[in-house]
Parts: structure tokens; sequence; C-alpha cells
């Protein structure tokens, strides 16, 4: 179906174009992150757990996940958090049981961030059904296009955190 340039919310009669495309794509991948925000607000709170030791849970799982454990340093960065505050969360996460710290084999001075089983079983409990159901919706796309999505993903994803660097380095020179 052809829809007229009213419907499309154009008013000025002009055809669908790249910019509209564009704009429809950033509003979706905009919308995701407030989804991703919101559900980790809910997990903390099924959990009993603040939303930022909830999001730092997260995130610690998620590095231990791709064999990447971050260190304190890193998490306080990815978290937005200051060292000090960032050490308290872990001393909150810790004392209920949900991260350890362990220093690496390689490099005994570095300290790495690991999750407990009784976290990723809280955490697995929690998002378990909307992976099934992630898994089936990707189930309905041909592999090509979730290459492509996948590929398109990464890129987004590695010009995000680009920026985001950038803005840091402004931070501490300016």
């Amino acid at each position: 179906m052809i829809e007229t340039a009213e419907e499309e919310g154009r008013m000025d009669g002009s055809a669908p174009g790249p910019q509209t495309e564009h704009s429809r794509l950033l509003e979706g991948l905009r919308a995701h992150g407030i989804a991703f925000n919101e559900l980790g607000r809910r997990l903390g709170a099924q959990a009993g757990l603040h939303v930022t030791d909830a999001s730092a849970l997260v995130e610690i799982l998620g590095a231990q996940d791709s064999g990447r454990p971050l260190t304190q340093t890193q998490l306080s960065q990815r978290i937005g958090l200051t060292t000090a505050a960032t050490s308290s969360l872990l001393n909150r996460l810790e004392a209920a049981g949900h991260v350890r710290r362990a220093r690496d084999s390689a490099d005994r001075r570095l300290v790495t961030l690991h999750s407990t089983d009784s976290a990723e079983a809280l955490v697995d409990r929690f998002f378990d059904p909307l992976v099934m159901r992630m898994s089936a919706l990707a189930d309905t796309y041909p592999p090509q296009q979730l290459a492509a999505f996948t590929h398109f993903l990464e890129e987004i994803c590695t010009t995000m955190n680009t920026y985001a660097g950038e803005v840091a380095e402004q931070k501490t020179r300016g």
C-alpha cells in the first residue's frame, strides 16, 4: 500500500526519503534505550536492588559473559559513578551475595568483578522470558537481514562509544 504524504506526516507533499527513515530509525534506537533502562529498573525492583546497583550487576554480567570481566574503574566509567561511590555499590552487592572480586591470575594487582551463581540465576529468571520472545522474533527474519542488522548495531555502538570517549576527553581537558 502506498501512503500519501499526509499519511506519512509530511505536510509539504514530499515523498518519503532517507531523512524520514533516518529519523524513524533514530527514534527506534532511542525507544530501545528507554525500554532497556526500564527493564533495569524493574529488575532492580524485583530483586530489591537500587536501580544503580541493578545496572552495575547487569554490566558485570555482560562483561563476564563476553569473557572480559570489568575492573572497578571500568565499572565506574560505565555506570557514571566515582570510584568511591562504585566501591560502596560493590560492597553492597558483595554483602548481598551478588558479586565477588578476584585477583587476575596474570597480574595480581588487577582485581576483576564477577557475578555469583545466585546473581546469574536471578538475572536469568528475569530476562529469560524476554530472551525467548526476542529469539522468536529474530527467527522471523532471514539470516542475511539479521547479519546486516547486527553489523549496523555494532557500528552504532562503536559510534556512540567513540563519541562518549570524545566527550569524556573534552571534560578532562576543559
